[in-house]
């Protein structure tokens, strides 16, 4: 079982750049407790706060969270107005925390069609953390994978029809750029707690060579020791991109 104190095992020079977590298992965290699934959502919040400060200490460069998908609409909507005015809390509370540690806020997906209260609290904490030069807290809210790459390529046919954009100039490093992630590097690991072995349409462009690491643990449960485990499994692996090891 690792513990804190394998944080020496940790080599500092092999750390992966950018981290995406699927934050899963909170409302069976609080089902297993006997709570309303709410709860679980507010208790994976607490626990977001914990994971950031660690990335930050660690001088990880981007961490990507999972936090809302476009498919989460479909739960009933008592659990999808707590979970946003959760966010709108979790703002207020924390986004002067995150300027004081130099921490970016951005956020990734169609966020601009959440309720005005919600986007207006998003941009105001953008605004304030967008000089800062620490590690990059990206949130996915209201994103989708496949919904993300077909507006990119409704984005590069407009381009096309309207003659600003040659078909046979149209590549990977273009498609990116029209993506929601555009200007961040690709997830060199992805974490999923709560014992799913599946991707759940999350950045499925974008980890085409990421590492991936499962464990049982609910999000709430998640803790710095097993971020750990995750990054010194990432560090034994041979990451080879489809080519040979010299």
């Amino acid at each position: 079982m690792v513990s804190i104190k394998d944080l020496d095992l940790v080599d500092r020079k092999k750390l992966p750049d950018h981290i995406a977590i699927i934050m899963d298992g909170n409302g069976r965290w609080a089902q297993k407790r006997g709570l309303p699934r709410i709860a679980g959502h507010w208790a994976g919040a607490e626990n977001l706060r914990n994971i950031v400060e660690f990335c930050s200490e660690l001088n990880i460069k981007v961490l990507t969270v999972y936090a809302f998908s476009t498919e989460n609409w479909r739960r009933p909507q008592d659990e999808v107005k707590s979970i946003l005015n959760l966010l709108v809390y979790y703002l207020k509370k924390e986004v002067d925390n995150l300027n004081r540690n130099n921490i970016k806020l951005m956020m990734t997906g169609e966020w601009q069609e959440l309720p005005p209260r919600v986007r207006a609290e998003i941009e105001k904490s953008i605004e304030l953390t967008s000089n800062n030069t620490g590690l990059i807290l990206n949130v996915a809210l209201n994103y989708g994978s496949r919904r993300e790459i077909v507006r990119a390529c409704k984005d590069i046919c407009q381009m096309v029809a309207s003659g600003q954009l040659n078909p046979g100039d149209i590549d990977e490093k273009l498609f990116e750029k029209h993506l929601f992630t555009a200007g961040l590097p690709d997830p060199d690991l992805l974490i999923r707690p709560s014992g799913e072995l599946r991707l759940s349409n999350f950045l499925l462009w974008q980890i085409a060579y990421s590492e991936l690491w499962f464990c049982d643990t609910y999000w709430p449960d998640f803790k710095r020791e097993d971020l750990i485990n995750a990054i010194l499994d990432y560090q034994r692996r041979e990451r080879r991109f489809g080519g040979l090891t010299k």
